[in-house]
């Protein structure tokens, strides 16, 4: 291609946010022109990316530089050097390549024009040097996540707090808790833990205009408070919020194509985890509660644990009703439905025919509810369960005091044996065997004996326990108030959750004869509960597993249906 008149050219500048700051752009551009002024060529145009790094493609400046060239506007390209076009190694050979095809001349202050010699050695300088660069920052990023720093970014909850040291500088990685923020963790913890959706909270605290992290405009999301299981993000994921600082968890990698960075899991041995008990806001036990419920349901939504498998989120939705799921058909055991909005039914009879059940009976949703409801009123303020919950009571409160005794008792016995020696020494220098050592001795006996005697006296012995007449009201109140309980808003979903994991299930049996059409059977842990205040029961329960998390519904209790 014959060029007439002076080459036009194109300086292109960019600095990286990394390693330089904004003046550097025009420091490169006077460079870049008196370089062209010196050769005689006529500046067609600047280009410059700022604060883009070298290693990816998708620059704006750099995207128009090539199309410059491409409309035949540009016969060479100027540069300070050549890492400031890339230091990729495929890019830069790309670009070689393409401008080398349109009779693009690339000219550098540092280099001269460039060939291929430039391209191959070049390239690979800027490719290690990017590679050493990642090395050092994550070796120096390693280093402040082992002090107990942050290593970029900043988790909702807490704040950059800056101070100035005694040589000028400003600290960095430093964080505090900032307590509005930290209550609405804690609320966000304590509403999932009782039984809440994510989206159920997000919704709340947008109602309530609750800034969302970042407060940027945005608002609370699903995946703000549950994030991702397999990354262990999300606001219920934060091991930060226990006191627990997790760096290295996963790798990014740009995408060459794209040049989007994707995220890579890193194995466990990888994690580096350093405690920051400063920046605990939740407890052990609520993120233990947590955990437990994010557990049932991931194993709801995939109970073999199957990888491969596709996710049933919809086994895991929390129950429309009350009672919902837990109805059975007593002639089929098939699922006792709503057949329409109120009403109760048999689905076998209604999805498969009366060859398979023949009961088209039906009864009315809150007619069941109040009967179940009523029914546990009146049968848990049986006396017999009475005495069980004033003996629980007193057992409980008999353990909490257990390690008050313990820790008394043990001082007493070393005070005895103190006292014990301290006269073994007096009756030995009444005898005549003093010794200049026993002076000593004695001193330090002395002082172990003035400090266990006020160590039991800051800690008297805890007084036995004498119940409250008013325990057994007590207890007779919050069974009055269940049916309150469960239509209270701050409670209702947890008070339902707890009452639906007593119960393995209830059984409608037809009876043209019962209130409703129906007799009502409970069956589980709760009815072998109801069991103890039974006058007809004949084997006496097994107080023992009463109490049991893991226990099989019905098991333990003679009988293990009850009739409501």
């Amino acid at each position: 291609m014959t060029v007439k008149g002076p080459l036009r050219a194109a300086i292109y500048a960019r600095y990286s946010s990394e390693m330089q700051s904004a003046a550097s752009i025009p420091d490169q551009v006077r460079v870049c022109q008196k370089l062209c002024a010196d050769n005689g060529w006529t500046v067609a145009g600047v280009f410059a990316d700022e604060a883009m790094s070298g290693a990816t493609h998708l620059r704006p400046g750099f995207q128009d530089l090539q199309q410059a060239a491409m409309n035949d506007g540009i016969d060479v390209i100027v540069s300070e050097a050549l890492d400031r076009l890339s230091r990729d190694q495929e890019h830069i050979a790309g670009l070689h390549k393409r401008m080398t095809f349109l009779g693009v001349r690339i000219v550098t202050k540092s280099e001269g024009e460039i060939n291929e010699m430039h391209i191959g050695l070049g390239g690979t300088m800027s490719a290690l040097f990017l590679k050493n660069l990642a090395q050092k920052t994550h070796r120096g990023l390693e280093g402040r996540v082992r002090a107990g720093k942050s290593a970029g970014g900043i988790s909702y909850g807490y704040k950059v707090v800056r101070t100035l040291r005694a040589d000028g500088t400003v600290t960095t990685g430093e964080r505090e808790i900032l307590a509005g923020e930290a209550a609405v963790i804690r609320r966000v913890f304590e509403s999932y833990a009782q039984g809440l959706s994510p989206r159920a909270i997000a919704a709340a605290l947008n109602k309530e205009g609750v800034p969302s992290p970042g407060n940027r405009g945005t608002a609370w999301t699903f995946s703000t408070i549950a994030g991702s299981a397999a990354r262990l993000n999300g606001i219920l994921n934060n091991e930060l919020y226990v006191g627990t600082l997790v760096w290295n968890r996963q790798t990014f990698i740009d995408d060459p194509a794209t040049g989007k960075r994707q995220a890579r899991p890193n194995p466990r041995q990888a994690w580096v985890i350093t405690d920051v008990p400063e920046l605990r806001i939740i407890d052990d036990d609520l993120w233990r509660r947590v955990k437990q419920r994010q557990t049932a349901i991931s194993s709801k939504v995939n109970p073999d644990g199957d990888e491969g498998a596709a996710p049933r989120p919809e086994r895991a939705r929390r129950a429309t009703y009350l009672f919902s799921g837990l109805l059975v058909c007593g002639c089929c055991g098939g699922s006792y439905t709503l057949i329409n909005k109120t009403r109760y039914g048999c689905s076998a009879v209604r999805n498969k025919g009366e060859s398979i059940c023949g009961n088209r009976a039906t009864i009315q949703r809150e007619e069941v509810e109040d009967r179940v409801l009523g029914g546990l009123k009146q049968k848990l303020l049986h006396p017999e369960l009475i005495a069980v919950f004033v003996e629980e009571y007193r057992q409980a409160w008999n353990a909490a005091q257990a390690g008050a005794s313990a820790g008394r008792e043990k001082q007493e016995r070393e005070l005895a044996q103190v006292e014990k020696k301290i006269a073994g020494i007096l009756a030995a220098i009444e005898d005549g065997m003093y010794h200049s050592s026993m002076k000593a001795k004695m001193a330090e006996l002395e002082a172990t004996k003035a400090q266990l005697t006020a160590s039991l006296a800051a800690s008297p012995e805890p007084p036995a326990l004498r119940l409250h007449p008013s325990l057994t009201g007590l207890y007779q109140q919050k069974i009055a108030d269940l049916s309150a309980a469960l239509s209270d808003p701050a409670v209702k979903i947890e008070a339902a959750e707890t009452l639906r994991g007593l119960v393995s299930e209830i059984r409608m049996i037809p009876d043209p004869e019962a209130p409703g059409g129906h007799r009502i059977e409970l069956a589980g842990e709760l009815a072998g509960i109801l069991a103890l205040g039974d006058p007809d029961t004949t084997k006496p329960p097994r107080l023992a597993r009463a109490g049991s998390d893991s226990m099989v519904a019905g098991v333990g209790f003679e009988p293990t249906t009850f009739r409501l």
